[in-house]
């Protein structure tokens, strides 16, 4: 009582008077109430809150908005009411001064503590001014406040002046008052709206700025900022120019540096940590030093916590308000009950509406702004960990990069870095889960007393019996990755050589193979879907479980208590609020362990070898700009073999220096060793000046052959077109479609290697280097290409003659015209010298010489002359024998364009001249955009999907989910019952039959909903995973009967893949999870708003206007976020390819010293997703605070009616319809999740769809095919053949007509792109003719089965195509042949001797595209595969690549004897290996020009053939 008594003295009157306030019929409070609380609790907020304001002034980094009416009308205001105040304590002090007057302290403290606040307010206003803050919610709050808390008293000033007219005291306070009141509801209103942009910012505005800065308080609060952009994403379909720039504070600019500091920080301290590892041993009198694999890596973990954590932990601080506030909602419902029962004033019962309203309303404002939060540092962890990994990735040392692949590397930043994002939401459930499970036991306490434990031992078992499955479910989700992984690996490489397996008709092998893996991975997903069903048994009855044993319980242990209606709902309402914790808190854990393992891969990589940026000087003293002395380097740790031994190399300036050497002799390496690339051992190396390099295999970027030559120089069209002429590049931009703005795919998929070499080259000319490393730039070309490159670009009069040039080179003609000639061998300098001395020496480089003499015999016969009699002076008669061998390699050079093939000329033809600019656009891409489905996704896709799950499945769960709702709702109506039933207690004890047949009935509802879940959450999983099944079968039947022109040369393996990856993986493992989320929740709505109409059926009248609202605001939702989705993963994948792209890249970039430019573009990529990303998350919170609003006004609306209808209603059913109603806020907004889910996942089955019926070949095998021993001869006759690779497209061959005799052999032969590989297409009919025929023994190919013609063709291809899988399965892999027929094939084939040095012999796994075999085994390997079949007609199409002499003597020997008896077609580029065939074909342009015996046409001196053979040296 003492604390009143004091406030009472305090005011002079009393504080507090139940009888006036709760009591009454309208009720008031007392003056001194308004005096003190009403007063100071506004003005103590604003204190406390300014704190708050003042943590952002201090952060901002914007300055001085300028004066404007609104924040000048705010200042004007504020200082209105400062005024306002000093009068009000001036009649007061005025008053006291009276005699008869009483003037208690209250009086004074009002007005002084409100001036006081006043100014504290206009300090706020005049900084936030200052300091750039457009929107203080401190300030929103405190003016919202001060209107509530002024409402009383407006009310009885109005009644006091109403009453006593004539006092002159309460006239004054009325009139002051009444100025005072519209002007705090004036401030307020101003402070919704924002200020004006601030003038000075570090920050570069893009033109499109996102609204939210521009919006004022309740605008951000609510997200009305987002409307326009859901607007316009209902109104048609958003695109990139839609959304708006990311806020500065998000960008990479802004939020890397913050991380890097941090971690820069940690990379310190673990340096000294480790330092002081070092021990020192008594027994050994040695000092240890801890090995580089025990040291502590540096965490990224603290970095990130310092970085971001400020934002996390106001997030937390919202998530705790709202766990609070949850426990409101059960105790209104209490005093909501208990107003229903009693006789209460009416007024109060709208008192507890609009409280349950008001809850609920904060709630889902607190927690909106919680995941925003969340979402927000989730993007800023993702945002610097992306750049950190990129960076990282262009330092790494080769050591640390061969450890793991170019695709484990992305998936760091893909899947370890995204991990966060999704982390960093739940993380807080850490500890909010076991808050409210603990508020939540103790207010269930309170109302069932111990009984509580009963229900808690249930949920408390139920946790490891969760885990347990949990575990299984892990156990078997990495067994379905191994498969999974598996299976793609296997159809990556179905798909990159389904050229090969079209020709070898091996496609029904593989097809097979890969379904008996899918079948494998599909009896993992069986098994995962019993136990996930499992899984949603225990959660679904659990929560009745739990209900059931409390009240069993509690009705059971006493004998006198009932369960009435308060207990029971409000106990109801409590177990519903348990259920979401304690469901989460496994999920969370595991999603923490999973990130943990992120995190360590991540920190094993962050903390992996660097490059050793010191192993090169640049000392500009040094006379020599490049220098090697006594270098040792190597490839591995420091402590491996040098693969570079005792190096010593000095170039000066302006000279051209040539290093030859065999094949692996280290020629590259030493290019490397000077780029810094290589492992130092000992020496020393020192380079001045910028550097150009030019590496062995073209590095060619996803961009327009201009910007790959520009490499971000500036353009100057001048020196630009210059370096094209040089480099022969201006025909070839002639003849790509779009010039050179031709967008180039993949690793430069649309060039020929020596256009990819050329540009390359034609990058390091207009870098304008210093220095130029050049490592074999000519390999690739023609000849005469080569020598115009040489003489124009590298050769002493060419364009680079003043610059320092280090040549890597196997062409032998140009060296006499270098300065400096370096042999390597086995790593070290065996000669270096001049070409003139060299040759005197006879040593290692007269030997390297010959060997690649007969190059030379073709490009130019003077020069060649001048090497020949060089050599012949020094060596003798040995000479010409050498030569002799050494000739037969001749003409590959000349047909090295020839590996880009036909199939390039098919693509590469010229644009006619009358094309618009946007065909032109069109015509530059080679491959089609991939279709982002835009607008809805049509009902047909639903449809397929269906049939595909089966209408027994779909309407087995249907019905299920109905019965389920009805036991639910029975059972909670059931307890309604017992809770109204009043015959309960008889003599003050408890009739116990009664009590035992309410429970039997409540028990028996229960487990009617489990068995209904368990069998319609059975029946969903088994039938769409039947779906999925269909579905990728008939995806894979699909496409490996797809055409290989028409469809695999214009579709990139990768996205293809990705239909068997990504989509099918959500077939398997999303949609079920989805699909089953949707059904429930849609039932589960259902359910709700029959249980409130049922009790109060005025609320019918509510539910369409509320069900029209749920409507509009769902169809904007999904229209714009499933637009905003496909924009975000649009851009997310360029992310990944740049990041691809700079790792194989990696030396070429740090050689131009570029890192900064590409970690910057790295950079551009992230923000522009995360601009892509972070509507969508606002998108997500728009949409939960639109939705709660309507939950919440359900809730509204099922307290109020109870209210109005008290009268009729009993107890039991407000505290269903109440309780059922305060669950609908979560399940609304599920329901349009779900709904946006399943439309965005639907769309993998469209994709899936699409390529399932796209357009076959012909059929495999036809009913009247061709007898069986058929082909007996191999005759071959070809009838005007006329093959063109597309419809409508000019054709590659026109008109050819010829017959081959059985047992011939036939060369045909031909410039680049005359038709020989196409005619081989056509034998195949991977190419169909077009006009004309080709018979074999007299029946057309086209008449028959694909494979029953390709079965019986066998084809030695150009490039030899391996899969993964044992030797055996390489060979014949329908197991058709027996042992000792694929050793036959083996040993003619010179494989025997090899195989047989396998451990595992014919079981011997060949790696992906046979990398553990040289390329002359797996040419080998073809070849036993065509001894094998040993058909009568064989296509031998000669490989480009300059096979080793040996293998191809090989071949060539085995192909003379083996294949005597049949009819050989070769498609020769070296023309020695078909000079002794029976006849020649000549094609040119596509048609035949000359058909006869060599020797017939080698007499014509006219004849094309003639020409070629002079070319090579062949005839003198």
């Amino acid at each position: 009582m003492s604390y009143n008594s004091t406030l009472d003295s305090f005011c002079g009157s009393e504080f507090w008077n139940s009888n006036l306030t709760w009591y009454a019929d309208s009720p008031e409070l007392t003056p001194c109430f308004q005096k003190t609380v009403l007063v100071w609790t506004p003005c103590l907020y604003l204190w406390v809150a300014a704190f708050l304001d003042t943590y952002y002034i201090l952060n901002s980094k914007e300055r001085n908005i300028p004066w404007n009416i609104l924040n000048i009308s705010k200042l004007f205001i504020t200082c209105l009411l400062i005024v306002l105040k000093f009068v009000d304590l001036g009649v007061t002090v005025h008053t006291s001064s009276q005699e008869d007057m009483a003037v208690f302290s209250a009086d004074y403290y009002s007005p002084i503590i409100k001036i006081l606040t006043f100014g504290l307010s206009a300090t706020l206003l005049y900084y936030n001014r200052k300091y750039g803050m457009r929107a203080s919610g401190v300030l929103f709050f405190f003016w919202l406040l001060l209107i509530l808390a002024g409402l009383p008293q407006l009310q009885s000033q109005i009644k006091a002046h109403a009453n006593i007219p004539d006092d002159e005291n309460v006239k004054y306070n009325f009139v002051s008052y009444m100025v005072y009141y519209p002007l705090i509801v004036i401030m307020f209103i101003l402070n919704c709206f924002a200020d004006l942009p601030p003038k000075d910012s570090p920050y570069k505005y893009e033109k499109n700025q996102c609204p939210e800065n521009a919006s004022g308080f309740p605008s951000r609060l609510t997200f009305s900022w987002f409307d326009p952009l859901a607007l316009t994403g209902f109104r048609r379909s958003l695109t990139e120019e839609d959304l708006w720039a990311l806020n500065p504070q998000d960008s990479s600019t802004e939020v890397v540096p913050k991380f890097d500091k941090f971690w820069e920080k940690s990379l310190r301290k673990r340096e000294i940590s480790n330092a002081t590892k070092a021990s020192y041993r008594k027994t050994s009198a040695s000092v240890n030093f801890k090995p580089e694999s025990e040291k502590k890596p540096a965490s990224i973990l603290p970095a990130l916590c310092l970085a971001f954590g400020g934002q996390f932990l106001f997030g937390a601080m919202l998530k705790l308000f709202n766990d609070v506030l949850m426990f409101i909602s059960p105790q209104l419902l209490k005093l909501l009950i208990g107003f229903v029962q009693g006789k209460e004033q009416l007024w109060k019962g709208y008192v507890y509406a609009v409280a349950l309203l008001a809850c609920a309303t904060v709630q889902t404002m607190l927690l909106a702004h919680y995941f925003t939060r969340m979402y927000l540092v989730g993007m800023r962890i993702r945002t610097a960990l992306t750049s950190a990994i990129y960076r990282k990735s262009l330092r790494m040392s080769n050591a640390a990069r061969k450890e793991s692949t170019v695709g484990e590397i992305v998936n760091l930043m893909s899947v370890d870095a995204q991990r966060f994002v999704e982390l960093t939401a739940y993380l807080n459930m850490i500890w909010s889960a076991p808050l409210q499970i603990a508020l939540a036991l103790y207010f269930l306490w309170g109302i069932l007393g111990p009984s509580v434990l009963a229900g808690l031992a249930v949920m408390i078992i139920l946790i490891p019996v969760n885990g347990l499955i949990a575990n299984r479910v892990k156990t078997l989700q990495i067994r379905l990755m191994k498969y999974k992984d598996e299976r793609v690996k296997l159809m990556n490489e179905v798909l990159n050589g389904i050229k090969v397996l079209k020709m070898y008709a091996w496609e029904p092998s593989f097809e097979d193979q890969i379904l008996k893996i899918r079948n494998k991975e599909m009896n993992v997903l069986k098994q995962t879907a019993y136990l996930n069903s499992a899984t949603s048994f225990i959660w679904s009855c659990a929560p009745f479980l739990v209900s059931l044993m409390s009240f069993g319980c509690f009705v059971l242990v006493n004998d006198t208590e009932v369960l009435d209606s308060k207990r029971a709902f409000v106990a109801l309402s409590l177990f519903n609020i348990l259920r979401f914790p304690l469901s989460m808190l496994p999920n969370v854990i595991s999603n923490v362990v999973q990130t943990s393992v992120g995190i360590k891969r991540l920190n094993k990589f962050m903390n992996c070898d660097e490059l050793d940026i010191t192993s090169v000087e640049h000392d500009p003293k040094d006379p020599n700009p490049i220098s090697i002395e006594n270098g040792h380097f190597t490839w591995g740790d420091q402590d491996s073999d040098p693969s570079l031994k005792n190096i010593n190399l000095h170039v000066p300036r302006g000279s051209l220096v040539a290093i030859v050497g065999a094949v692996g002799s280290g020629k590259s390496s030493l290019l490397s060793a000077l780029l810094g690339e290589m492992n130092k051992i000992s020496g020393r190396v020192n380079t001045t000046g910028s550097i150009a390099y030019v590496p062995q295999q073209a590095w060619i970027q996803n961009a327009t052959l201009q910007d790959n030559i520009l490499f971000g120089k500036p353009l100057d069209k001048h020196k630009y077109n210059n370096v094209i002429d040089m480099c022969a590049l201006k025909p070839d931009f002639e003849v790509l479609p779009g010039g050179d703005q031709t967008e180039i795919g993949e690793k430069g998929i649309n060039l020929s290697g020596g256009q990819k070499q050329r540009v390359s080259l034609a990058r390091a000319v207009y870098c304008d280097a210093d220095n130029y490393f050049l490592d074999d730039p000519l390999s690739a070309v023609d000849s005469h290409v080569g020598k115009h490159i040489f003489d124009k670009v590298l050769g002493p009069s060419g364009l680079l003659k003043n610059k320092t040039r280090v040549w890597v080179t196997h062409n032998v003609s140009y060296l006499a015209q270098t300065d400096l000639v370096v042999v390597l061998r086995d790593g070290e300098v065996s000669e270096a010298g001049s070409y003139q001395q060299l040759l005197e020496k006879k040593g290692a480089f007269a030997e390297f010489l010959l060997h690649h003499l007969s190059d030379a015999e073709r490009t130019s016969p003077e020069e060649l002359d001048e090497i020949k009699q060089d050599l012949e002076s020094k060596l003798g008669s040995e000479f010409q024998n050498k030569l002799q061998r050494a000739r037969s390699l001749s003409e590959s050079a000349s047909e090295s364009e020839q590996a880009a093939g036909d199939r390039a000329g098919s693509v590469k033809r010229k644009t006619p001249e009358t094309a618009t600019p946007n065909e032109l656009k069109e015509k530059n891409k080679l491959i089609e955009a991939e279709k982002a489905e835009t607008g809805s996704v049509k009902w047909g896709v639903y449809k397929h999907y269906l049939m595909s799950v089966g209408v027994l499945s779909s309407v087995i769960t249907v019905l299920m989910n109905l019965i389920l709702q009805v036991f639910q709702v029975g059972s909670n109506y059931w307890l309604t019952e017992w809770a109204n039933d009043d015959k309960m207690l008889v003599n003050g004890t408890v009739d116990t039959k009664r009590r035992d047949m309410y429970l039997g009935v409540y028990g028996g509802l229960g487990i009617g909903q489990v068995v209904s879940v368990s069998v319609s959450s059975l029946a969903l999983y088994l039938g769409t995973l039947a779906a999925a099944r269909a579905l990728h079968a008939a995806l894979l039947a699909g496409v490996l009967r797809a055409p290989s022109i028409g469809f695999f040369d214009c579709t990139p393996v990768g996205r293809v893949l990705n239909r068997f990856s990504k989509d099918v993986d959500v077939l398997d493992n999303v949609l079920p999870m989805t699909l089953r989320g949707w059904t429930s929740c849609f039932f589960a709505v259902l359910g709700t708003l029959f249980v409130i109409s049922f009790s109060t059926p005025i609320f019918m009248a509510v539910i369409l206007p509320i069900g029209f609202i749920y409507y509009v605001i769902q169809r904007f939702y999904v229209a714009t976020s499933r637009q905003l989705k496909r924009l975000e993963s649009v851009s997310r994948s360029p992310i990944y390819s740049h990041f691809g792209e700079s790792i194989t890249g990696a030396s070429t970039i740090r050689a131009y010293g570029v890192s900064e430019r590409f970690v910057e573009e790295s950079e551009r990529g992230v923000d522009h997703n995360q601009s892509c990303y972070y509507p969508s998350c606002i998108a997500n919170r728009w949409l939960a605070v639109r939705l709660e609003m309507i939950g919440n006004l359900i809730i509204f609306f099922s307290a109020m009616f109870a209210v109005l209808n008290r009268d009729t209603i009993s107890a039991g059913l407000v505290g269903l319809s109440v309780s059922y109603a305060l669950q609908i806020t979560q399940t609304l907004n599920w329901l349009v999740r779900m709904t946006s889910e399943v439309e965005t996942n639907i769309v993998a089955v469209e994709r899936i769809k699409e390529y399932a019926e796209t357009e076959q070949e012909a059929a495999w095998t036809v009913a009247n095919g061709p007898p069986a021993e058929w082909p007996a001869t191999g005759a071959l006759q070809l009838e005007r053949l006329t093959l063109a690779y597309r419809a409508g497209a000019e054709p590659a061959l026109r008109e050819v007509t010829c017959a081959v005799a059985p047992r011939d052999k036939l060369g045909i032969v031909g410039r680049t792109g005359a038709g020989k590989s196409t005619l081989t297409l056509g034998l195949f009919r991977i190419v169909e003719a077009v006009g004309g025929r080709i018979l074999i023994d007299g029946l057309d190919i086209a008449a028959m089965g694909l494979h029953q013609l390709r079965s019986r063709i066998t084809i030695i291809p150009q490039d030899p195509v391996l899969f993964s899988g044992t030797l055996r399965m390489n060979l014949d892999p329908f197991e058709t042949f027996s042992d000792e027929d694929i050793w036959r094939a083996l040993e003619y084939a010179h494989l025997k001797p090899f195989v047989q040095g396998l451990p595992a012999g014919l079981r011997h796994e060949v790696a992906e595209g046979g990398e553990n075999l040289s390329v002359g085994q797996r040419q080998l390997v073809c070849l036993a595969r065509a001894l094998l079949r040993k058909t009568p007609l064989l296509v031998l199409d000669e490989a480009t690549a300059a096979v080793d002499l040996e293998t191809d003597e090989l071949i060539q020997k085995t192909i003379r004897s083996e294949f005597a008896a049949c009819t050989v077609l070769t498609i020769a580029h070296r023309l020695n290996t078909i000079m002794d065939s029976t006849k020649v074909m000549v094609l040119d342009k596509g048609q035949l020009v000359e058909y006869a015996p060599p020797e017939q046409l080698l007499q014509d001196k006219n004849s094309i053939f003639y020409s070629m053979a002079k070319d090579a040296g062949l005839v003198n």
